[in-house]
């Protein structure tokens, strides 16, 4: 009996061990570590013009010389649509403006038919047009996005604006746009040795490339011993340069009808006529620049003269209003369309630099009457524009002190 019950529990043992170690294999084998499952990103979706084209193919061209939306699409696209788009398309876009050098885009599908699905034309760096055939002929325009960076530059003048920023490596579009913000307050053919500015503007930059400057925010001109500020602010929808006062920048008369000369003569009751070889009155200032150099009307104005006016050439008179006239002589040509009657803008091209009736060399000889007499363009002062609207005084305050911390005022 005490064998039989030893071997019982030698049984009992064995099996107890047996199934304790099934368990313990059991709980291992579903706590063992398994492989981690990694998702696989989804690539984002291929997108040109705000167009998919993951399951498309797009191919990219210039404009050639003579070439018009007709030579574009004519071996992709059935006549009939091109005749369509041009008669009823142009609110949209004018084909007619269509530019040799301008970049389009074919987008067709991946099969053996490659059925142009879209045709986009860029306007310019920014706008473009599509013309979408999908289904029945669309057309629109849309914008590329745009990424803008604040920037600043800064320079002391030795000779001109326009070596300062070639001699410090500055983009000189950004001379020309702070020539335009201060065309109604700095003389810049006045401008001294030592003058100098700091320039806060922004950048923009398209599908990753910088493709100018868009405006500058902020300025300080120091020239004369006098700071020039400027900040550009906008109100009721409009952006306008304002003075540190919240007075507008912008006057009924620019500075000068011309950019980036020298004044090669001033106003004067006695000079030398270099032709003639007498002394007579110089009643205007005469400003040095190359044949060809774009000539601006200096305010709002209506032609009240033009044609060939002996020792003065080509010549353009234009009375603004009851009390001020200019005039502009030894010109080149003019601007297309340009006659006597034609209204004409600030700052419109109105003609150009020449030599033409009693000249030297090319140069522009400009003068400026009140009530019929002649005074001095360089010390001629016109009111400024409408000031800050009371309403804004407070959030043109708050820009003002945020620009003057990145100006050094």
């Amino acid at each position: 009996m005490k064998k039989s019950s030893f071997r019982l529990s030698i049984v009992v043992a064995i099996v107890t061990v047996l199934l304790i170690a099934t368990v313990v294999g059991v709980v291992l084998y579903y706590q063992r570590e398994t492989p981690a499952i990694v998702a696989v990103p989804t690539p984002p979706p291929m997108v040109a013009y705000g167009i998919r084209i993951d399951s498309l193919n797009i191919v990219y061209g210039s404009v050639t010389n003579n070439q018009n939306l007709s030579t574009l699409l004519s071996p992709f696209v059935p006549n009939g649509t091109i005749d369509q788009i041009a008669k009823k398309t142009t609110e949209t876009f004018d084909v007619r403006k269509i530019k040799a050098g301008n970049r389009y885009a074919r987008v067709f599908s991946k099969d053996t038919l490659k059925r142009t699905l879209y045709f986009i034309y860029e306007i310019n760096p920014i706008d473009f047009v599509v013309y979408d055939f999908t289904d029945s002929l669309k057309v629109y325009k849309d914008k590329k996005k745009v990424t803008r960076l604040i920037k600043t530059a800064n320079g002391t003048i030795s000779s001109s604006l326009w070596n300062c920023f070639v001699e410090n490596k500055l983009d000189v579009n950004l001379g020309l746009a702070l020539s335009d913000v201060y065309a109604w307050t700095v003389d810049f053919y006045g401008l001294q040795k030592g003058d100098n500015f700091k320039v806060i503007y922004e950048e923009i930059f398209v599908d990753g490339k910088l493709i100018g400057i868009d405006r500058i925010l902020a300025s300080r001109f120091q020239t004369g011993g006098r700071d020039f500020y400027a900040y550009h602010f906008e109100q009721q929808g409009k952006g306008v340069y304002f003075d540190e006062n919240g007075q507008s920048l912008q006057r009924s008369f620019l500075k000068a009808p011309l950019k980036f000369s020298r004044i090669s003569s001033r106003f004067t009751k006695a000079r030398m006529h270099p032709i003639l070889r007498i002394v007579r009155p110089h009643f205007g200032v005469d400003y040095s620049a190359p044949r060809g150099t774009p000539v601006v009307s200096l305010g709002d104005g209506n032609v009240h003269d033009l044609g060939f006016r002996g020792g003065y050439g080509r010549f353009i008179s234009i009375r603004h209003n009851s009390v001020y006239t200019t005039t502009y002589a030894h010109l080149s040509g003019y601007a297309k369309g340009l006659k006597s009657g034609s209204h004409v803008q600030q700052g419109q091209v109105i003609g150009y630099v020449g030599s033409s009736g009693l000249s030297t060399g090319a140069h522009l000889d400009f003068r400026v009457y009140k009530n019929g007499s002649p005074t001095d363009p360089l010390k001629l002062e016109s009111p400024p524009a409408k000031p800050v609207e009371k309403a804004d005084l407070e959030r043109f305050s708050q820009l003002v002190k945020k620009m003057n911390g990145e100006l050094g005022k």
